[in-house]
């Protein structure tokens, strides 16, 4: 069941990412090239444009096979970004090593050792900025999956006092540094993060629908949409807000 979930979430990340990544690479690249930083105003424009497109594609799909792996690996589950930092590290260590070989090149000159250190900055520099745009433009609900084969029940419901640990939960809210969970029982408090809650309600067909929302997938009854925003109507009520960051991915799911 793991192995059908890990598949299904890499095909989805080539399939929504790639597109976005590459466009985004290839607009900053001809941005480099028009201002030929870092000593590359000597070239001309179509060996500018040769090189700092090339780079960043080549920067972006190594970008784009590492954070599956990051992913998989699973240590940085508590924050996107605490995994962007990591991330940003290996494509600099990699990156380095791209930028110094096709240095030398295309531009015909010797970079050694010494001179690789240099070499650091400016890519971390790049890269840093390269990954905090593309994780906020391609950033992915987490989801949660029902897997009937289980009988146990997800670890959140063990959170819940007693008189809820059999209602169904239909939507996680984050308030400050607690959590109200709505269920068709009534709604309660708990002190615990929302991310550290996803993780629990492993076994609950559901997916974040905002930054401080995660919402069970059986509990939607509508959605409706209005100056660029959507909404969900829950079974009892409830109205749950959609962010931009996470709209395309939940309606590409069929959400709404």
């Amino acid at each position: 069941m793991a192995g059908r979930a890990w598949g299904a979430w890499l095909k989805r990340f080539w399939a929504e990412q790639l597109r976005v990544s590459l466009i985004v690479a290839v607009g900053a690249g001809l941005v480099l090239a028009f201002i030929a930083p870092f000593g590359t105003e000597t070239a001309t424009v179509p060996v500018r444009l040769g090189y700092w497109v090339g780079v960043m594609t080549l920067g972006t799909l190594v970008g784009l096979s590492t954070r599956p792996v990051l992913h998989r690996v699973g240590w940085f589950e508590s924050s996107v970004w605490l995994e962007a930092g990591a991330h940003a590290a290996i494509i600099t260590a990699i990156g380095s090593v791209i930028v110094w070989l096709t240095t030398v090149l295309v531009f015909q000159v010797s970079v050694g050792g010494a001179q690789f250190t240099y070499i650091l900055a400016p890519v971390a520099v790049l890269t840093i900025a390269m990954t905090a745009l593309n994780y906020a433009l391609n950033q992915q609900p987490r989801e949660t999956h029902a897997h009937p084969d289980l009988t146990a029940p997800p670890r959140f419901i063990d959170r819940l006092p007693a008189h809820l640990r059999d209602a169904n939960i239909r939507a996680v809210e984050a308030q400050d540094h607690y959590l109200r969970v709505h269920t068709d029982r009534g709604d309660t408090l708990i002190l615990l993060r929302l991310a550290d809650a996803v993780a629990e309600l492993e076994g609950i067909e559901g997916a974040q629908t905002h930054r401080s929302w995660w919402v069970a997938r059986g509990a939607v009854q509508s959605a409706t949409r209005g100056d660029g925003r959507a909404e969900l109507t829950l079974t009892g009520g409830l109205n749950v807000p959609v962010s931009r960051t996470y709209a395309r991915s939940l309606r590409d799911a069929g959400w709404y």
